[in-house]
This record gives C-alpha cells, structure tokens and sequence, in this order.
C-alpha cells in the first residue's frame, strides 16, 4: 500500500504563489521508477490533470497551466512539489497528488493512489 500526504495549501492574494508537497511513504518500493501527478478539482467540477513527473525528470504539463507551475521530485526524500506562481482566483480547488505503475499521464483513472487533498484559495 502507497500513502500520500499533501501539504503546502492556504490562502493566497492573486498574483502569488505557493509550494505544494506530496511525501510518499509505504510499502518498500524504487521510488524513481513510478509517475507522480498533481491535479485540481474546484467546486462543481471535475478533476483536473495539472502535471505529472516520471523517473528520469520527464514532466507532463496541462497547457494552460505551463509556465506558471512547475512539478519537480525530490528521490532522496521521497516527495513531489508543485510550484505554483502568478496564481489567479480560477486557480482556486482542491490539490491532490496522485502516484501510478508507469509512465507519467493525464488521465486521473490511470492513476492508483491519491492523498486527501489540500486547499488552495486565491483572492483577487
């Protein structure tokens, strides 16, 4: 079994920024050789893919969203952070992080485990 643990949410004014991370702990495994992916879900919408990272740094991005969040992985202390910059009040939701068997994607189906989320508001 995979836990995931997000932190980093709050409250943020438009045009700032915040870190999310995602620590992955259980079962023994080669953390370098399975996909992490962030996604978002705002209040009456779906799920979202964000971005994805895999082994070797490979990073997937949701185009709308490149350029202002970068994902970036951390081996040695088996986490995942989404840098979020210039934030915009629709950049408002729930942030999950999400962890697969594979290769990076997009599709939240593909995904096997998620963290409980964590909030992220952007006041204008």
């Amino acid at each position: 079994q995979v836990q995931l643990a997000e932190s980093g949410g709050g409250l943020v004014q438009a045009g700032g920024s915040l870190r999310l991370s995602c620590l992955v702990s259980g079962r023994p495994f080669s953390f370098s050789s399975y996909a992490m992916g962030w996604f978002r879900q705002a209040p009456g919408k779906e799920r979202e893919f964000v971005a994805a990272i895999g082994s070797r740094n490979s990073a997937i991005y949701t185009g709308s969203l490149e350029g202002r969040f970068t994902i970036s992985r951390d081996l040695a202390k088996n986490t995942v952070d989404l840098q979020m910059t210039s934030l915009k009040p629709e950049d408002t939701a729930v942030y999950y992080c999400a962890f697969r068997f594979g290769r990076p994607v997009s599709a939240k189906n593909e995904y096997n485990y998620w963290g409980q989320g964590t909030q992220v508001t952007v006041s204008s």
